[in-house]
């Protein structure tokens, strides 16, 4: 178990090692690296727009339920909505559906590239299959990920704000008081510091994954699978330990 781990850790660095040379052609990188923006950022709003929807309206109901003391005033629900949302939630349960969304998207297309023997005829013709297949799909991981993590955030509070204003639990001037009480922008970098280690391990780990696979369609399925799984919990290993480190 141990050495199946350093082994496939040393391939994974060698992997982005690789990565790491002068482009062949800018314009044909530049056009892989928009393909997979729109990929990665734009198909994956969808999905993101519902789970912060709703995340944001559940932690209203659920923090109202909690504060049932008449002593602790209803703008409390804005605060703890907003910074639960802003901390944890919209950073990483999106992330956990995006490493689902996008990761096993990256495994499975590298994976039938490489059964197909296309990586192999484009590594004939003289392309660096590791920089063009890989590094873009990571750098529009790193740039589009983070934007919509603050898109849920926004769309997360927006929900909480609608959620308590139908169910009669706070009045909109009672939500957006608590919401510009006591607030820290300190939060805001330690999201955006979760999502940008959270988008690195969302590409890189299922591009290792699918650029690896051998044999046929069954072991597609499975490197797709084994990608998800271990990015979701990588994911909340750094959850702690950016935890433990930055707050």
């Amino acid at each position: 178990m141990e050495f199946r781990f350093f082994y496939h850790f040393g391939r994974y660095l060698l992997m982005l090692k690789g990565m790491f040379s002068r482009p062949e052609n800018m314009r044909m990188y530049w056009k892989e690296f928009m393909k997979q923006c729109v990929d990665i950022g734009f198909g994956s709003l969808g999905i993101v727009v519902i789970i912060s929807l709703f995340l944001g309206a559940v932690t209203t109901v659920q923090t109202a339920y909690q504060l049932v003391s008449g002593f602790i005033p209803k703008s409390t629900i804005a605060q703890v909505v907003r910074d639960t949302l802003i901390l944890e939630l919209a950073p990483t349960m999106v992330c956990i559906v995006l490493g689902g969304v996008v990761g096993s998207k990256i495994a499975s297309e590298l994976g039938n590239m490489r059964i197909s023997e296309q990586i192999d005829a484009q590594e004939i013709m003289g392309i660096n299959t590791k920089a063009y297949l890989i590094g873009p799909k990571i750098l529009a991981a790193i740039i589009t990920i983070p934007a919509l993590v603050i898109i849920a955030a926004f769309l997360g509070i927006f929900g909480g704000l609608e959620a308590g204003k139908m169910s009669g639990i706070i009045s909109h001037e009672q939500f957006m008081q608590g919401l510009r009480a006591s607030f820290d922008g300190y939060n805001v970098f330690f999201a955006l510091s979760k999502a940008y280690t959270y988008s690195f391990i969302i590409s890189s780990i299922p591009a290792y994954y699918g650029y690896n696979v051998t044999g046929g369609a069954l072991e597609i399925g499975r490197a797709s699978t084994t990608a998800v799984v271990v990015s979701c919990v990588l994911i909340l290993f750094a959850d702690y330990a950016l935890a433990a480190l930055l707050l």
